[in-house]
């Protein structure tokens, strides 16, 4: 058996690996063996339904400067927007009638929106029978709770790397230490808690993209995203290149997969912008998420955390078509729950 073999059945085995065996894993010059393995922990711990989330980008202000951004602060050229209240509450009915169980609100950290406007926000969709997902970027505890009293019921917060200097670097007048903080919070308060990195970043390591599986596992996170890095035209790493995110980042999903069997893991959206097949390819490699754009209009365009992002052209009813489709197309159905962390072992007890 090769080292690499050896590596493997000891992730399968869900014995313990160490920072240089989990970034060794991620190293391996095939990955097929690996992106297999995921498929088949995926659909022996999730099974083969796909949990879609219709996702509502309701606001592009951003209070940081991230360097990988193009919502930044700093870039004059987005078109900025901020959806009111009601068309947020009028997006995700829409959204709940085209039959997402999960509604997420995303946006940059506008802070526009305060506690009581967003707990607003959530009683009222809480009231459509849809689990609602928030993705808001750091709050205090205290919103976090008002948030969690209103009725949300999970909360991304990717930390996009756990390389303390280079998440400084990257997210400038930010402190790692607050991320990990709102992290523990979150978990503390009950949220299902999802996180992720962003694979490819200037001066990241395979080191230091190991650690970052290693955190999500210590946590434990429930949901991670694993996305590549494209460089946005308007920002400090214009210039960068996206050779080999693609693949980095689907061995480090496939590996989360092994490391946290049970947990939801999207198959990113970043993931087809660099592959024409992006999504399916996740998807067969241990990812059991996808989180369709209902965000409507010119919305959809101005929402440019990275270029050439898909479907901005699209209307939402046809991308709930369109990726059901897909999902079909290679065996797997959209599963019709709320697909909260565990659902689908318990019902199989």
């Amino acid at each position: 058996m090769t080292d690499e073999n050896a590596l493997l059945a000891k992730a399968l085995a869900r014995a313990p690996l160490t920072r240089a065996e989990t970034a060794a894993l991620l190293s391996v010059k095939n990955p097929r063996p690996l992106f297999e393995a995921a498929d088949r922990v995926r659909k022996a711990f999730v099974g083969d339904g796909v949990y879609l989330r219709g996702l509502i980008e309701f606001s592009n202000y951003c209070k940081n400067d991230c360097l990988y951004c193009g919502i930044r602060r700093s870039n004059a050229s987005a078109r900025r927007y901020r959806l009111t209240p009601e068309e947020i509450v009028h997006t995700a009915k829409k959204a709940a009638g085209y039959g997402y169980k999960t509604v997420v609100l995303q946006s940059g950290e506008d802070p526009w929106f305060d506690a009581d406007t967003m707990a607003d926000i959530i009683r009222q969709i809480k009231t459509l029978d849809v689990a609602v997902t928030l993705s808001l970027g750091e709050k205090t505890r205290e919103e976090y709770a008002a948030y969690r009293r209103a009725g949300a019921d999970r909360y991304l917060l990717r930390i996009e790397t756990t390389d303390k200097a280079l998440y400084e670097k990257m997210d400038p007048g930010m402190s790692w230490d607050n991320r990990v903080r709102c992290l523990c919070d979150l978990k503390e308060l009950g949220y299902e808690v999802g996180s992720g990195s962003l694979v490819g970043l200037p001066g990241q390591t395979t080191e230091s993209l190991a650690d970052d599986l290693l955190f999500f596992k210590e946590l434990p996170v429930d949901m991670a995203g694993i996305g590549p890095f494209i460089p946005h035209p308007q920002t400090p790493l214009a210039g960068e290149t996206v050779q080999g995110h693609f693949e980095l980042a689907l061995k480090m999903m496939a590996l989360m997969r092994l490391l946290l069997p049970d947990i939801n893991i999207p198959a990113t959206t970043a993931m087809e912008t660099l592959h024409p097949r992006g999504r399916l390819l996740a998807l067969e490699s241990g990812a059991n998420v996808v989180m369709p754009n209902v965000t409507e209009g010119d919305y959809r365009k101005f929402y440019e955390l990275y270029p050439g992002k898909i479907c901005t052209g699209d209307t939402p009813d046809r991308c709930r078509g369109c990726i059901q489709a897909k999902i079909e197309s290679i065996g797997r159905t959209v599963s019709p729950v709320y697909g909260f962390h565990g659902d689908y072992l318990k019902g199989k007890k």
